[in-house]
């Protein structure tokens, strides 16, 4: 995803700027140790649930104040540093994006991520 050029479409659509003063964006990237053991991690292989995570979109855009809401879980096989899971929250006021965007994350990670970590031997 080109975060960019996704949020300048988001605001070609005329609501956009009636309904949002906040946007904020997850960028997750595959890190280069392991959160358990802090082994080297050569590569991640991960597969999304496409199918939960719309559903969780869907709940998450009936929150109050929220305008929309994109993701973009990819999956397959991924080198530290490379891209895996983008979120973008548009809403109105902070108090109604933030904590959307925290337990959005939380879910999909939890409920809509499976992923293996290859260390090094």
């Amino acid at each position: 995803m080109d975060i960019s050029k996704t949020i300048a479409e988001m605001k070609k659509n005329p609501e956009f700027a009636r309904n949002v003063g906040m946007l904020l964006v997850h960028n997750g990237v595959v890190r280069a140790w392991s959160r358990q053991s802090r082994d080297q991690v050569e590569y991640l292989e991960v597969r999304p649930d496409q199918e939960k995570v719309a559903a969780l979109r869907r709940e998450f855009l009936e929150r109050k104040g929220i305008y929309d809401i994109i993701i973009e879980a990819r999956e397959g096989r991924f080198l530290p540093g490379d891209d895996l899971l983008f979120i973008i929250v548009a809403g109105d006021i902070r108090e109604n994006v933030k904590p959307v965007l925290a337990e959005l994350l939380d879910r999909v990670k939890a409920e809509a991520i499976t992923k293996k970590e290859i260390v090094a031997a």
